[in-house]
């Protein structure tokens, strides 16, 4: 099913400014100077490493997406091939180095699996109205990464700020959050702009995937989820795990649960990061807990 002109216009604006304003970082203004490289490695290493691995993984997303969307609107190829891809990339090589600087192991990313389920869904999304589905599960899946991102860079960026590590915190984690704003931005368009032209039955179809099917970002396996609740605690999101849900549902409850009176976050969502924390809670020995911010 075809945009209006109109959202199609907003769209290409909207990816040739991000573009033209944010191209990949220049790793000439990247200073990863550290003044206690020991206490941010025991506080944030491991967040490091997650962000890192999950940034350069959006190689395999792109594969992901052309097996999953055989046939997607123009200008939907132009933001994930030649802006979000080389931004992305760069963010993790850039977090990567980071990470080796402070003595720890470089990231180890998948680049290749594609899993047998976005394959049979790709197969089915040659029919047009399938397609509308997969293409509305891409955007809402989208939106709520780059939102988690979001969140979770500005944490990162104040507990680093917090231990006075300035250099990092401006050059590296600053940098690379100004940027993932713009691409939430295209998917919260993309997503109302589908939502209108849905039938109910995809709707209907599109609801009930995305509850069988949500993960916090980076999450495909139960390790990951275990890491990513050890994320959660070290941004201290573990504190606050409702108000983080909610406010990276927040568009998803908007156009998919607006029947549901009263809903804050869609339970999926508020379910998958407590498993995240629960995950995380299980494997840790009693006496090792992941450095927490003081806020």
């Amino acid at each position: 099913m075809p945009r209006t002109r109109t959202t199609e216009q907003r769209l290409r604006e909207h990816v040739d400014r991000l573009g033209e304003e944010h191209p990949p970082i220049d790793l000439a203004t990247v200073d990863l100077t550290v003044a206690d490289p020991a206490a941010v490695r025991d506080r944030f290493g491991h967040v490091l490493d997650y962000m890192a691995r999950v940034e350069l993984e959006v190689d395999r997303n792109v594969l992901e997406l052309t097996t999953m969307l055989p046939d997607p609107p123009e200008v939907d190829r132009y933001f994930y091939a030649d802006v979000w891809q080389p931004q992305e990339v760069r963010h993790g090589e850039i977090l990567d180095a980071l990470q080796q600087e402070l003595g720890r192991p470089a990231a180890t990313p998948d680049l290749t699996t594609v899993s047998a389920k976005l394959r049979v869904l790709g197969a089915l999304a040659h029919l047009a109205p399938v397609q509308d589905v997969v293409r509305m599960l891409y955007y809402l899946t989208g939106q709520a990464t780059e939102r988690s991102a979001v969140l979770a860079y500005n944490l990162l960026h104040d507990g680093l700020t917090e231990m006075g590590e300035h250099a990092v915190a401006g050059s590296v984690v600053g940098q690379i959050k100004r940027q993932e704003p713009g691409h939430h931005a295209f998917y919260s368009l993309s997503a109302r702009g589908l939502h209108d032209q849905l039938a109910p039955w995809q709707r209907w179809l599109v609801r009930r995937l995305r509850a069988l099917s949500f993960a916090p970002v980076g999450v495909n396996n139960p390790d990951q989820l275990a890491d990513f609740g050890d994320v959660m605690t070290s941004l201290s999101i573990t504190d606050r795990v409702e108000s983080f849900a909610e406010q990276v549902s927040r568009l998803e409850r908007d156009l998919l649960w607006a029947h549901a009176e009263g809903m804050r976050v869609p339970p999926y969502v508020l379910r998958a990061f407590a498993d995240a924390a629960g995950a995380a809670r299980a494997r840790r020995p009693e006496s090792s807990v992941p450095p927490t911010g003081t806020r």
